[in-house]
């Protein structure tokens, strides 16, 4: 579902595709072939700048991406993942990061390009992770450099989802059944 508040409408590029089951509220821009998984929350209540998810970026099912007037920006990289679960209060989310299942990016904090944040990782208020490096734990800690197994994987699975995203809005490809149709 889609909302405007208070004047803020959401931006979404047509090639996106968004769940119907995820919600988009207020100053958000989705970019070219972006996917957002259901349940996923975007809100941004905040005049300033907002939730932009660049092109390709992946929210998986189930993630919370939250802005206020505070923070006024958090930016999702190109071919950026955030993974099933994940709550990101971030500013800043580089190009081609991923972040696992059930991490939390608080305010503030930044995530350099092709760095990987575990799943369950902490990463802390105004915390910031250096390009092509793993972090993990709470609080997050980088675990070691980037390896080129890393990026294949995480562009693999960026990938997958912007690919799904496409066979999601082909004509009849996603529609709603009834408990009937279910048996």
């Amino acid at each position: 579902m889609f909302y405007e508040m208070e004047g803020l409408r959401p931006k979404i590029a047509e090639s996106a595709f968004v769940s119907p089951g995820a919600t988009i509220i207020g100053n958000v821009t989705i970019g070219e072939e972006c996917y957002v998984g259901p349940g996923a929350i975007l809100r941004c209540e905040s005049k300033i700048n907002g939730i932009i998810m660049d092109d390709y970026s992946v929210v998986e099912d189930g993630v919370l991406v939250h802005v206020d007037a505070r923070v006024g920006q958090c930016y999702i990289g190109k071919h950026a993942t955030v993974g099933h679960g994940a709550i990101v209060h971030c500013k800043h989310l580089g190009n081609y990061a991923s972040v696992g299942m059930g991490a939390i990016l608080s305010l503030f904090s930044e995530i350099g390009e092709y760095s990987v944040v575990a799943e369950g990782a902490v990463v802390k208020k105004f915390q910031i992770i250096p390009p092509r490096v793993v972090v993990g734990g709470a609080p997050a800690k980088i675990l070691r450099k980037l390896e080129d197994r890393d990026i294949a994987s995480w562009k693999y699975a960026n990938g997958f989802y912007v690919e799904l995203g496409a066979r999601c809005r082909a004509p009849g490809a996603l529609r709603a059944v009834s408990r009937e149709e279910c048996k």
